[in-house]
């Protein structure tokens, strides 16, 4: 590991910005030349940020943290137990590579992309270079990246490997250098493009004038190769975007690219295999899927003929990519490129399929499965880096020069255990570039990851890709998962770019379609439940504001009568016992501030309104791809409600921040949703869940004594119908009349029979058969809305009439069982999945 030793040479002549940079010794510094001068394609943007001034650029990283939340751009990190989700980190200073530097390194990709394209042909197809000798067998059958079942199993198209990337450092003499390679399922091209997003917006003028080449012609080459692998060659080919889940660590990736590439995100739950063909199990049923674009490891997406405890897969997808019915990008099977014991190997087969030298070479690599390779690595391990061929978190990299020589005697044993398993590799003093901190500039470790995919005749490379730098000075290991911070890579043309559009501009006709809302089951019970928790949550923030803006008024003025009840109802509606209607009740209604506060605040606590909103948000990201940006932004903002202790002056400042983002939310998801199934389930779960929340708040006035006026009117403002009374009657509140109100009137969209009415229409539209009667569901909810239009509203009027008071109990405790109904009823009919198919025995 190298030295910290600052170089001694001036800062950069007039550029006050980097007046405190002092790049490291005996490194390369993209930004600074040896002799502390900057590099002549950083001028620009140097002098540009310096015009800025320190001020002016802190505030501009400041914006750049802001849209990332806004945005909801996080990387999930899985060493961390609690908020797992880590907001995704982005430097505002981009790294620069001039265009002949990267011509060199695309091509050097390229031909790269094009080696292991070949190379995974022969693995899984002849296997000359094995029989040959060129490749040793024991490196390539002792990798568990090397899938036995897929055999025989290539790729669809002219390219077998249809994406390609690679981790790329430079050295101390400025060569560029390949330190890993991604075949599997390579990730970051998202995070890149996002990068591209939030830094042309922070620094416009900066980006524009700067000529920068696009992004938008990778992604555009990305669709039409998937287009172009669809086996039936249609016109309108069915593509998916396979995700393991929400809990995945670059998820955010997965639905920020599908909804960027219009395909719809998927997990293996939501495909089946039927005939030895794909099909997406989508509500109206089975629609048939030619393309997947993966992000579900090799290993995982089949456990009839793979990995037999994988949930994460389809059982029959690997049978039906033998049989071509599929084609999956990238091809399973192809994490066995990703071998690092194959760099030793590399420039041997550049000449052996290529007929050429390599044009990037690789860190020297050494495999110990070789004995003159293992010994060469053996004798020189305080100055290798040792890596396992298969990455694992308890077989870590480690460093020799940092080991002990007890530490490097107990490493050797371990590799001469089992040599093949392990590779040495050069250590490499990786180049710095410039980080924004609260200082100023400081140089860290880069390391840049780009992209490639087939296209035509050849592959195409995205310009630039993702930087990522170490996230402090000292540290020379560079991974998203300990902290490193990302940055965006431009590539300087030498005039002008082009706008590029995402979308095909070759003019052809299009065949006019109203598809495209093929809704999976996992994602209506998802969209369900983000309309009942905005509700929920919603119906629950306005109770609670209600209540403090009661108590807190209280202290000013006499008790208000109508506290005690409406804590009550506090409880019952959230279910949060024993809170103000079990143990210890009395002693909380006298000082209900820390109860209140708790019901308010803690996530940990079931029913509490913080708990509703991370089940809001959880399941919220996890259709983030049905939803528009707008939403997931609200989303985003109500993520960031209530998260810290606070007071109730404080708390009900939030609680009115909140009700503004839910209608929001409400307001977005109306306007921007087409009027799919995906849409329907969304507002059945909105519309049920008012309607549940209407109902046992009326529940909760009937219990014990008689509700006071004061009562009346607190539950007319939880309804939001305030202003509507006062229009209708301009008089005392009256009961009957609140009753029918927020019971009766179809014309109130805050009134159970509104909900009702909704209901039915939403839930008759779901039936996908012409079938001659009612489905359940549907049956439910015509009930409901029967009794409650069948209810004698004359006697809601007469205010001292028991019988009336016995009727409206009821009639509530009528509708709250029918409601239950109709969600248990809606969870069977389309929400139950049954357990995947698993092997019976292991295979050996």
């Amino acid at each position: 590991m190298p030295e910290l030793h600052r170089a001694t040479t001036a800062p950069p002549a007039g550029a006050r910005l980097a007046e405190g940079y002092t790049p490291v010794a005996n490194l390369y510094d993209e930004m600074c030349a040896s002799n502390g001068a900057l590099r002549p394609h950083w001028d620009y943007l140097i002098r540009s940020l310096e015009a800025l001034g320190t001020e002016e650029l802190q505030r501009r990283s400041v914006e750049v943290r802001r849209l990332l939340r806004e945005n909801g751009v996080t990387y999930n990190v899985y060493a961390e137990t609690q908020a797992s989700e880590r907001l995704w980190p982005l430097d505002p200073i981009p790294a620069l590579l001039t265009s002949a530097e990267w011509s060199a390194i695309e091509q050097g990709l390229i031909q790269r992309a094009e080696l292991f394209d070949l190379l995974l042909a022969d693995l899984y197809g002849p296997q000359k270079l094995i029989h040959k000798g060129t490749l040793p067998p024991e490196l390539v059958y002792a990798h568990p990246g090397f899938l036995r079942p897929c055999w025989g199993v290539v790729g669809l198209g002219r390219h077998h490997l249809p994406l390609y990337a690679a981790d790329m450092a430079r050295t101390p003499d400025g060569q560029i250098r390949v330190i890993g390679d991604r075949a599997q399922a390579p990730s970051g091209a998202g995070y890149a493009l996002e990068n591209r997003t939030i830094l042309s917006r922070v620094l416009p003028s900066l980006y524009r004038d700067s000529h920068v080449h696009r992004l938008a012609l990778f992604f555009r080459a990305l669709r039409t190769t998937l287009h172009a692998l669809d086996p039936r060659q249609q016109d309108n080919p069915r593509i998916v975007l396979l995700t393991p889940g929400p809990d995945n660590e670059t998820y955010f990736e997965h639905a920020f690219l599908a909804n960027y590439l219009g395909y719809p995100l998927v997990q293996g739950s939501d495909l089946v295999v039927r005939d030895n063909r794909v099909w997406l199990n989508a509500l109206d049923g089975l629609k048939p899927v030619d393309v997947i674009l993966r992000r579900v490891d090799d290993g995982y997406c089949d456990p009839l003929e793979l990995r037999a405890d994988s949930v994460l897969g389809t059982p029959g997808l690997l049978q039906a990519a033998r049989l071509g019915h599929v084609a999956i990008v990238n091809p399973l099977g192809s994490n066995v490129l990703e071998n690092p014991g194959l760099m030793a190997y590399l420039p041997a087969l550049a000449r052996e399929l290529l007929d050429e030298d390599l044009k990037m070479a690789s860190v020297p690599t050494w495999w110990c499965g070789d004995d003159r390779q293992c010994q060469y690595v053996l004798e020189h391990l305080e100055r290798l880096v040792i890596k396992p061929i298969v990455p694992h978190p308890s077989a870590s990299i480690v460093f020799g020069a940092a080991l002990t020589t007890q530490d490097r005697w107990t490493l050797a044993e371990r590799i001469r255990a089992h040599p093949h398993l392990f590779v040495g590799q050069e250590q490499l003093a990786l180049s710095t570039a410039p980080v924004v901190t609260d200082g100023g500039l400081e140089p860290r470790p880069m390391v840049l990851r780009s992209f490639a995919v087939t296209h035509a005749e050849g592959y195409v490379v995205m310009p630039g890709g993702l930087s990522r730098v170490a996230p402090t000075a000292d540290t020379w290991v560079v991974s998203n998962q300990l902290g490193g911070v990302s940055k965006d890579v431009w590539v300087l043309a030498s005039e002008p770019e082009r706008h590029v559009s995402l979308l095909n501009v070759t003019p052809q006709p299009v065949a006019l379609t109203r598809g495209g809302d093929d809704v999976p089951g996992r994602v209506a019970d998802d969209l369900f439940w983000l309309g009942r928790y905005t509700e929920r949550t919603e119906g629950g923030a306005r109770l609670l504001r209600e209540v403090l803006l009661r108590l807190l008024a209280s202290e000013r003025t006499p008790q208000d009568e109508s506290l005690p009840l409406l804590l009550r109802a506090v409880t019952t509606q959230t279910l949060t016992l024993p809170g103000f209607v079990g143990d210890g009740a009395a002693e909380r209604l006298r000082a209900p501030d820390r109860e209140l506060l708790s019901v308010i605040l803690d996530r940990k606590r079931t029913g509490s309104l913080r708990f509703n909103i991370d089940a809001l948000v959880r399941v919220g990201r996890s259709v983030r791809d049905r939803l528009s940006s707008d939403s997931s932004r609200v989303i985003n903002g109500l993520n960031r409600e209530l998260l810290r202790p606070c007071e109730l002056t404080a708390a009900l400042e939030a609680l009115q921040r909140l009700i503004i983002l839910l209608a929001a939310f409400a307001g977005l998801s109306s306007e921007s949703m087409s009027r799919g199934q995906g849409w329907r389930f969304l507002e059945i779960g909105r519309y049920l869940e008012r309607a549940v929340h209407t109902v046992t708040l009326l529940q909760s006035v009937f219990v014990g004594v008689p509700a006071s006026s004061s009562m009346w009117e607190a539950v007319l403002a939880v309804a939001h119908s305030v202003k509507t009374y006062r229009r209708r009657y301009r008089s005392q509140v009256q009961p009957g009349a609140v009753l029918d109100l927020l019971l009766l009137d179809e014309s109130n969209p805050r009134s159970v029979g509104y909900q009702l009415l909704q209901l039915q229409e939403l839930v008759a539209a779901l039936g996908s058969d012409h079938a001659p009667r009612r489905s359940s569901a549907d049956r439910l909810t015509l009930a409901a809305l029967t009794h409650l239009r069948l209810f004698d509203v004359a006697s809601l009027t007469v205010q001292s009439n028991d019988s009336a008071h016995d009727s409206s109990t009821a009639l509530l405790e009528q509708l709250a069982s029918l409601l239950a109904q109709l969600s248990d009823e809606l969870t069977r009919r389309y929400f139950s999945h049954a357990e995947p198919p698993q092997q019976l025995v292991r295979l050996v």
